[in-house]
C-alpha cells in the first residue's frame, strides 16, 4: 500500500520464495537456532528459571513464565538521518503473512499469520529521525509469539532497507535537480533479480516528490522489470555499442533509428562516442532535421515527427576531455560531463541551423526545431554534483543517475539500514518493557493496523 493509491501489494507481486523462506533459508542463522531451541523448550515444558533485572518473582511469578511460547512486541525502524522515504512495507508484510508460523511434527507448515497484531505505515511516508536510537519512529510493529516470526527479522529487514535506500538517494537527486525529470540508470549495476523492486522504490520517490513540491513529474525507468510493479515500461534510445555497429557514425544510426522505432519513442543521440559531442550532436541534428523537412515538404506531418531530435545525451567519461572543452589546468574541472561543456554543446545546437541551406520561410521552423532539443547529462552524477550544475544553471534538462543510487549515503554520514528491536514482552498478561540498554519503544502516528483480508 502506497499513500498514493491505499492498496497494498501482495505476493501475486513479489512471488516470494515461501517455502524456503518458512525454512530459514534468507535468515541469519542464529535465528534459526533461537528457533530450534524455543521449541525444545516448549517440548519439555521448559519454565523461565533466572532472574530479571527490573521485574520481581513476587510481582510477575517468572517462574511460571514459558519462555518458549513468549510472546513479544517488535518494532522495525530506520536510522538514517534527516529522514528516510519508506519502501518495502508491503513486501515485508507479505513475508510476515505467509512465512509466519511453525512446522508441525509431520513436517506440514501451520500459518499463524492471524495470531498476529500488527501495525505498519504505508509506503511513500517519510520518517525523520535525529541521531538517537532511543528516540525512533517504528514502521512496522508486530505483537505475537516470537518464535513464529522470530526467522522473518534478516528478509523484511533486508526489502525495508534496499527499497527505503533506492527512494531517499532518488528523492535526493529530485530536489538537488529541482525538479528537473531524472531517468533510473542503475540496472547494470546489480542483480537483475532486483530490477522490479527498485523500479517501485524509484516510482514512489518520484510521487512523493512530485506531492510535496505540487510539480508534475513523469517516472523514467531503463527496463520493462523496474516499471513490472507499477505499470511503467522500460524507455531508452541507443548505446555504445550500436554506434560502433554503424561503424562509428552517429547520424546514421539516428537515421535508422528514428526510422525503425514507434514514434512515442524519444529520439536521443548518444554523442561522446567521437569524445567530440559538438560534432556528433550537430550531424545527427542536421541529419534528422533534413529528413523531417523533406517529409513535411510533402504533407506528410506525422511522418515527419519520426525524425524530429528529442535530445542529445552528454555521457564523457570522467577519464576524458571532451575535444570542444578547453584545458583549464584542472583536469577535475575538465574531464568528464562537466558545465563547460553543457554550455558549448547548448551554443552549438542553438545556432546550428544558421549554416544550413534552408529557404527563408523555413528559418524560424528550423530555429525552433534546434532549440527544442534537450541535452541529457549522464556519467558520474550524484546529488552533489547535480546541485553544482543547478547552482551554476548549466543548460541540462535531464538527468541520469546510475550506480549512486544503490549507494548507502556515505556522505550524510550515517547509513540506510533499518533495525528492529523487541521492546516489551508479554508476562503472565502484563506487557512490560523489554528493550535492550539505549533503544525504548517508539510512537508513530502513520502506523495503521494492518487487515490481512486487504
Amino acid at each position: 500500500m502506497s499513500i498514493f493509491n491505499g492498496k497494498r501489494l501482495t505476493n501475486s507481486v513479489f512471488k516470494l520464495d515461501i517455502e524456503r523462506m518458512r525454512r530459514g533459508w534468507y535468515s541469519d542463522k542464529y535465528f534459526e537456532n533461537s528457533v530450534r531451541m524455543y521449541e525444545e523448550l516448549v517440548e519439555c515444558g521448559y519454565r523461565f528459571g533466572g532472574e530479571s533485572p527490573g521485574l520481581s518473582e513476587r510481582d510477575f511469578r517468572l517462574g511460571e513464565v514459558e519462555t518458549g511460547d513468549i510472546k513479544v512486541e517488535m518494532q522495525w525502524f530506520t536510522r538514517r538521518e534527516p529522514f528516510t522515504l519508506i519502501v518495502g512495507v508491503d513486501k515485508a508484510l507479505s513475508m510476515l503473512r505467509h512465512c509466519t508460523g511453525y512446522f508441525d511434527g509431520k513436517g506440514s507448515f501451520v500459518e499463524t499469520y492471524d495470531r498476529l497484531e500488527v501495525e505498519a505505515v504505508e509506503d511513500g511516508v517519510k520518517i525523520f529521525y535525529e541521531g538517537d536510537p532511543s528516540h525512533v519512529k517504528p514502521v512496522i510493529r508486530v505483537r505475537g509469539r516470537y518464535r513464529d516470526f522470530a526467522i522473518l527479522e534478516t528478509p523484511t529487514l533486508g526489502a525495508l532497507t534496499r527499497a527505503s535506500r533506492i527512494a531517499t538517494n532518488v528523492y535526493e537527486v529530485l530536489v538537488a535537480a529541482r525538479g528537473k525529470p531524472v531517468l533510473f540508470f542503475p540496472a547494470r549495476f546489480d542483480a537483475h533479480e532486483i530490477q522490479a523492486a527498485d523500479g517501485y522504490a524509484y516510482d514512489i520517490a518520484v510521487r512523493r516528490y512530485a506531492m510535496d513540491t505540487g510539480r508534475e513529474l513523469e517516472s523514467f525507468v531503463s527496463t520493462d522489470a523496474q516499471g513490472d510493479w507499477w505499470g511503467g515500461a522500460g524507455g531508452g534510445t541507443v548505446a555504445h555499442a550500436a554506434i560502433a555497429t554503424f561503424l562509428g557514425d552517429t547520424a546514421e544510426l539516428m537515421l535508422a533509428f528514428a526510422e525503425t522505432q514507434l514514434l512515442n519513442v524519444p529520439r536521443i543521440a548518444l554523442v561522446d562516442f567521437l569524445n567530440d559531442s559538438v560534432y556528433d550532436s550537430l550531424a545527427a541534428l542536421k541529419a534528422l532535421f533534413g529528413r523531417y523537412r523533406e517529409l513535411v515538404e510533402r504533407g506528410d506531418e506525422t511522418e515527419a515527427e519520426r525524425y524530429r531530435l528529442y535530445g542529445v545525451r552528454l555521457d564523457t567519461s570522467g577519464s576524458l576531455r571532451d575535444v570542444n572543452v578547453p584545458s583549464l589546468g584542472d583536469p577535475a574541472r575538465e574531464r568528464g560531463v562537466t558545465p563547460e561543456l553543457v554550455r558549448i554543446v547548448r551554443r552549438a545546437l542553438d545556432h546550428a541551423f544558421e549554416s544550413w541551406d534552408v529557404p527563408n520561410d523555413w528559418t524560424e521552423r528550423a530555429r525552433e526545431y534546434c532549440s527544442s532539443v534537450k541535452i541529457v547529462a549522464t556519467g558520474g552524477f550524484d546529488p552533489q554534483k547535480i546541485a553544482f550544475f543547478e547552482k551554476q544553471d548549466v543548460p541540462v534538462d535531464i538527468y541520469g543517475v546510475g550506480s549512486w543510487l544503490l549507494s548507502s549515503c556515505k556522505h550524510c554520514g550515517t547509513s540506510s539500514d533499518f533495525t528492529a528491536d523487541v521492546v516489551r514482552a508479554e508476562v503472565n498478561g502484563e506487557w512490560v518493557q523489554m528493550a535492550k540498554v539505549g533503544r525504548l519503544p517508539g510512537e508513530n502516528d502513520d502506523l495503521k493496523p494492518v487487515r490481512w483480508s486487504e
